[in-house]
């Protein structure tokens, strides 16, 4: 069986923030509710977890629930927050 390692959801939501969506760490911490000191640390500690399951084998494992509100896209979620 294939070892794993597992990434909290506020690990791939931050990595989603500021390596999907380009935004800089001190807007991804104003959006995820946390310090940027604290972004920094769970982006650090994401990127490790993903590089040592890419260079040792071993599966990556999402543990944890998507919010709702982070399951519809940004732009999508701006505009319909615009319409109200």
């Amino acid at each position: 069986s294939l070892e794993e390692v597992e990434l909290a959801i506020d690990e791939v939501e931050a990595m989603r923030l500021t390596d999907i969506e380009d935004l800089y760490q001190a807007d991804a911490a104003e959006r995820m509710g946390v310090s940027r000191q604290t972004l920094g640390n769970i982006i650090a500690r994401a990127h490790k977890k993903v590089a040592m399951a890419l260079l040792q084998g071993k599966a990556l494992r999402i543990c944890g629930e998507v919010p709702v509100e982070r399951m519809v896209a940004a732009d999508t979620r701006e505009a319909l927050t615009a319409t109200e």
